[in-house]
């Protein structure tokens, strides 16, 4: 059973959500940052939500600005202001008395709540799933336009039959941003989850991510799943070990008030 949801994102414009409501014991709740360009309908965020949520963990996932149901433009956004809503989005949940212990975050989501977590009062561990040690890792899906982009300052980018605007304030972010320095500050355990067959982003990035991070730390290698998760059962896969792993984590955390 999901929830809709919203609140506003950084730019000031609505960010559409859907809240997982967990079944039976209710053992905690979180938030999931999807891929890219993709969205809170997204395979992995759906699955992983729904199955955590079956597990007793609540889970809040939200399309980005411009993405799905949110309001706004794409290209007004960037991996600041993604890893700032992420921020707010665990501020909506403390405020309607579920606050986030837990962070998931599926590719460049998963950097994303890296560098969100040390600014998330009460949370409790986080887990990148496919993630780049790097947020500028994302280039290599727009370097044909990146020339352009950078003389001009925006450039009509054509994503899974969608027109979406690049902008050279986007690219400059993503070249900028020091995920490396978040790893090593992070105060809370993390998980690393990553496919050795992954060829969107190679599980080296998860080598990265590991050794940057300090102790309590773990790795989950997801034999047989492709970047996405959309093979049949790998994102409920991926659901069960997070739900395992982030038990002890969130055994402490007190049961929240009825929405």
């Amino acid at each position: 059973m999901a929830e809709q949801v919203s609140f506003l994102s950084t730019t000031g414009q609505k960010l559409a959500g859907l809240l997982d409501l967990p079944e039976g014991q209710v053992r905690g709740w979180g938030i999931f940052a999807h891929g890219f360009t993709l969205g809170k309908d997204s395979p992995a965020a759906s699955r992983i939500c729904k199955g955590l949520a079956a597990e007793g963990i609540g889970m809040l996932r939200f399309d980005n600005l411009g993405l799905g149901d949110s309001e706004g433009d794409w290209g007004d956004g960037s991996f600041t202001h993604k890893v700032s809503d992420t921020v707010l989005a665990a501020g909506f949940m403390a405020e309607r008395g579920t606050p986030a212990a837990l962070l998931v975050g599926h590719s460049f989501g998963g950097a994303a709540v890296i560098a969100a977590a040390n600014r998330i009062p009460d949370l409790q561990a986080v887990v990148s799933i496919a993630s780049p040690s790097e947020p500028r890792h994302v280039e290599h899906n727009y370097d044909a336009l990146v020339e352009r982009v950078m003389s001009e300052g925006h450039a009509e980018w054509m994503v899974g039959g969608r027109a979406l605007t690049l902008k050279r304030a986007f690219i400059e972010d993503v070249r900028t941003a020091d995920l490396k320095q978040q790893i090593h500050r992070l105060s809370v355990p993390l998980l690393v989850m990553h496919s050795p067959t992954d060829d969107t982003v190679s599980i080296d990035n998860a080598s990265e991510i590991f050794k940057a991070a300090k102790h309590p730390r773990s790795f989950i290698s997801l034999e047989g799943s492709d970047h996405l998760l959309i093979a049949r059962g790998q994102a409920r896969r991926a659901a069960h070990i997070i739900s395992a792993w982030a038990d002890q984590y969130l055994k402490d955390v007190s049961p929240p008030t009825s929405a």
